[in-house]
């Protein structure tokens, strides 16, 4: 292929089939912020911060205009907040609303890192910074939060599960004047990973460097479109070779933007995300690549197949375009952002447990589902609780963002606007964990932990 054709195939794929760059993430260290008074330390993150990521949105703007690339997002992600707080003390909502101030005077659109990893027990700052989640979410605009309660090598931290559906909960109830979106920014995690430039779940990991650029890419739309080209009695295997081939082209184009950006601010560049992340947009739906794979719809038998195997095809498609894939990178399926996901769970076609079933083969896990509103806590805790168990036996990331949408009734929705889209209540088993949730403890790592 020459180059004419390649900058014609791109223009097409940005224009007709919503191809773009999800979001460009600047991590942040907040290690050197550290300081036993509160005060000063908030200085810090406010002054590093701004520092570093001051023209973080103007350069993604400039590269934009320069390739004609659609960039939708500008974020960063800091430090876990929890290690801070624990040096500190004191009240952890300052920290939260620091990060508000400076991540709406420099412009991003999240700021993520409210955060803590409690997969093996409570470090100092942790409960603290947990139980603060609720107001920090509701007190402010741009805050990210999450909470890693589980690891192949530590097991699952069940006190720190049962707290979390609390805090879910608490979230929801406190801005259910505004459609729970307090819930739609927390996420609970297994096996978390510390390069993952997408919110709600990023924070800045303890191992990277002090500040990095990290590009999450998305193209449901271009994966469809490849597909749809294909015969319909083309075999699998070549269906499997189109989604590499169209996942190698999304990536090198990520790679072009994380590469520029870097040179452009200075820092160092991190990883490529070729996470297929959906919007509510028509044509840009991971459920609608699934149906032109040839299922009736997303969530009847058949579905996970087709699933585990665009998942699979779109990393080796990113792995052969750049030596810098990581954070997520796979099919993400939450339904408030997937159109064809939406229409699924409205006819009844894709259910919870099917979801559930889903996340074993794909990126991340049960996302932006919205429940009943008296969905109690423990549910919530259970469903966390199954959801980290996959991840700790199948060594992957899984993770649980539901909203329970408090005050409304089982046949309404929640819109939360933008990229977070809207969701149809689906209904949960509530059949009560509640001997189990309080039994409290550490279920123990499984016997696929002792690699070394």
């Amino acid at each position: 292929m020459n180059n004419k054709s390649e900058i014609v195939e791109t223009i097409k794929m940005i224009q007709e089939q919503n191809l773009d760059v999800r979001t460009i993430t600047m991590g942040i260290s907040l290690i050197d912020c550290m300081d036993t008074d509160i005060k000063k330390s908030c200085q810090k993150v406010y002054d590093k911060i701004y520092k570093y990521a001051k023209d973080l949105v103007k350069t993604g703007e400039a590269i934009s205009k320069k390739y004609g690339i659609p960039i939708i997002n500008k974020r960063v992600s800091v430090t876990p907040i929890s290690m801070l707080v624990g040096v500190s003390g004191g009240d952890p909502i300052e920290y939260a609303k620091t990060l508000d101030k400076v991540a709406k005077e420099i412009g991003v659109n999240f700021i993520g890192g409210y955060s803590a990893l409690v997969q093996k027990g409570f470090a100092p700052g942790d409960r603290e910074l947990i139980e603060s989640i609720p107001r920090a979410l509701a007190e402010t605009d741009v805050v990210c939060s999450s909470v890693n309660v589980g690891s192949t090598r530590a097991g699952i931290n069940l006190d720190a599960v049962k707290i979390m559906g609390e805090k879910i909960r608490e979230a929801a109830e406190l801005t259910k004047d505004r459609e729970c979106i307090g819930a739609s920014k927390l996420v609970v995690f297994c096996n978390a990973v510390e390069d993952n430039p997408f919110m709600a779940g990023a924070f800045h990991g303890v191992g990277e460097a002090d500040c990095v650029i990290n590009v999450g890419v998305s193209g449901p739309g271009v994966v469809r479109a490849a597909i749809a080209a294909a015969p319909k009695d083309a075999p699998i295997s070549e269906i499997a070779d189109i989604i590499k081939k169209t996942a190698f082209k999304v990536t090198r184009m990520g790679q072009l933007v994380g590469v520029e950006a870097s040179k452009m601010l200075g820092v160092e560049f991190g990883i490529v995300d070729l996470s297929l992340a959906p919007t509510p947009a028509v044509g840009d739906s991971v459920a609608h690549i699934l149906e032109e794979i040839g299922l009736e719809q997303c969530g009847g038998v058949g579905t996970t197949a087709c699933l585990a195997m665009l998942n699979d095809a779109v990393k080796k498609g990113g792995v052969m375009a750049s030596s810098r894939v990581g954070g997520l990178s796979g099919a993400f399926i939450p339904v408030s952002e997937d159109q064809g996901m939406i229409d699924a769970a409205r006819s009844g076609a894709l259910c919870i447990e099917k979801l559930e079933a889903m996340t074993a083969v794909c990126s991340v896990g049960l996302d932006m589902i919205v429940i009943p509103g008296d969905t109690t806590a423990e549910v919530i805790s259970a469903l966390i609780a199954d959801e980290a168990a996959i991840g700790m036996i199948n060594c992957k990331t899984t993770a649980v963002r539901v909203i329970p949408a408090v005050g409304k009734k089982d046949d309404e929705s929640l819109d939360f606007g933008g990229l977070l889209g809207y969701g149809p209540i689906m209904p949960i088993r509530k059949l009560k964990p509640n001997v189990f949730i309080n039994r409290g403890g550490q279920i123990p790592a499984p016997l696929n932990s002792l690699k070394n």
